[in-house]
């Protein structure tokens, strides 16, 4: 018989990863209540603890959203429509835009006091076009929401294959506000979304609910329960959300080592996850790089601070195909690595006046390949210099998160063979910075995920608002005599 799990005791041992034990801290112990609930993370064994009130509120989020889910199927796409148009239209209305760009002041002055980057939580003037300008383009793409994919005929009979709704997607992500429009897309596609942001942001995303999102349900006549915001900025409200098996996705952005343990959590539960944590752009030049071209695509990828910025520099040693010597090519590998040093200050000195961009300059053995550097206003990134591009190659793929990979040469068959060998869903010739949804594809992104742990199966690696599908079939029987 199942019994309720009603308080720990300090040094208690708890059972993980099917021959493992963890032993339950004091302070865990003393802080744990009746209703609380405990989540073990098997695969690290760490204990994460639930309180009931936190619990609670994740609950009635995602029981809106189920309820608004099934409502939704009979919900014209013209009303979906008019959800982000008038999404969009009351971001653009300076005296309704007053009390988020208020509420955002607030968040940005309380994060920096708290020695936080704010970089990305300042709701600026550029963000806000690009929020309204992802509204707008949900507004005007078509219904995906029941598209017939193909059709099979057998005699008396066919089978017809659809592209449906998935249901409820569970959305934990950082202090950045302009994740919240591109979000909300999922409802394009007929799903629902319940959202967790973090402390940083959350006065902000609070504002834009009250705002622009809950009138726009309303005026579009849509379930209230579309577009869910847990009021918490506790992290166990995140471990809820990804607990709750009623999810049919969880997506995560982030720092690394919390979008890892979100995963696990979601995993653990039987919840499909999108992960969008350890980003950081590669670029390989070689010496038959453009100068100017290598210069722009450095300055270009490192303007600021996210998942597909600049972070390792590869420059390889090897004489170019025009003949060069030995001591020709390294010299030009010197060259390359002023070209570098150069614009990369340039980079520095646009966000940071006068700033000098801080380089790591690296073995091919240093570990450190693999870190990916934070930083808010002034560039920080690592250079390693290689002896030939197969070893580029290797580095990448066994450092790098395998996320976005750009080479400078002018070598069509280095291009090609590059392409097949490095690991990574986004592949380019010029600067990181490319690698974005709404700017690549004209569909704004939930997130972009790496193939760190693996290929993903039967979708892009930008996870986008139109991706968050499932297929169902139908059966037409024309001749009810028909059987096995």
């Amino acid at each position: 018989m199942n019994e309720a799990l009603t308080h720990l005791e300090a040094g208690q041992p708890i059972v993980y990863g099917g021959d493992r034990i963890a032993r339950v801290p004091e302070a865990l112990a003393a802080e744990f209540a009746a209703g609380d609930r405990l989540v073990v993370v098997h695969s690290t064994g760490d204990l994460l603890h639930v309180p009931a009130a936190e619990h609670h509120l994740v609950d009635t989020a995602v029981t809106a959203a189920v309820d608004a889910f099934a409502a939704l199927g009979g919900v014209s796409d013209e009303q979906i429509t008019a959800f982000f148009d008038c999404f969009a239209t009351r971001l653009g209305d300076d005296s309704l835009f007053a009390a988020i760009a208020a509420a955002n002041e607030i968040d940005v002055s309380d994060a920096a006091a708290r020695g936080r980057a704010t970089g990305r939580l300042e709701l600026s003037p550029a963000m806000r076009s690009g929020m309204i300008s992802g509204l707008q383009i949900w507004r005007d793409s078509t219904t995906r929401r029941s598209q017939q994919l193909d059709v099979i005929d057998h005699p008396g009979w066919s089978v017809s294959s659809w592209r449906s709704p998935l249901g409820v997607v569970g959305f934990v992500f950082e202090g950045r506000p302009n994740v919240f429009a591109d979000a909300t897309g999922v409802l394009r596609t007929g799903n629902t979304v319940v959202f967790r942001i973090g402390s940083d942001a959350l006065r902000t995303a609070q504002a834009i609910m009250i705002g622009a999102v809950a009138p726009a349900l309303a005026e579009a006549g849509l379930p209230a329960g579309c577009v869910q915001l847990i009021g918490s900025p506790q992290r166990a409200a995140g471990w809820a959300l990804f607990a709750d098996a009623r999810l049919s996705l969880a997506v995560a952005r982030g720092s690394g080592s919390a979008v890892e343990q979100l995963g696990a959590v979601a995993r653990q539960h039987g919840v499909p996850v999108s992960l969008h944590g350890t980003g950081g752009a590669w670029l390989v030049v070689d010496s038959t790089a453009d100068p100017a071209e290598f210069a722009a695509a450095v300055e270009n990828s490192m303007d600021r601070k996210v998942c597909n910025t600049l972070n390792v520099c590869c420059v390889v040693a090897e004489p170019g195909n025009a003949g060069n010597g030995g001591g020709a090519g390294a010299l030009r590998a010197d060259g390359l690595i002023e070209i570098f040093r150069a614009a990369a200050d340039r980079a520095a000195g646009s966000g940071a006046r006068g700033a000098a961009a801080i380089i790591h300059e690296l073995s091919a053995d240093d570990d450190r390949l693999s870190v990916e550097w934070e930083w808010d206003k002034v560039p920080e990134v690592s250079l390693v210099v290689v002896e030939h591009l197969d070893q580029a190659i290797e580095l990448f793929n066994r450092f790098s998160p395998r996320l976005a990979v750009s080479l400078l040469s002018s070598d069509a068959r280095a291009h090609e063979r590059f392409y097949n060998a490095v690991d990574a869903p986004f592949v380019g010739n010029g600067f990181t910075r490319w690698v974005d949804g709404q700017f690549a594809l004209d569909q704004p992104e939930l997130g972009l995920s790496n193939w760190q742990h693996g290929r993903l199966f039967g979708r892009s690696a930008v996870l986008s608002g139109d991706s968050v599908h499932t297929i169902r079939m139908r059966a037409a029987v024309h001749d009810h005599g028909l059987h096995r």
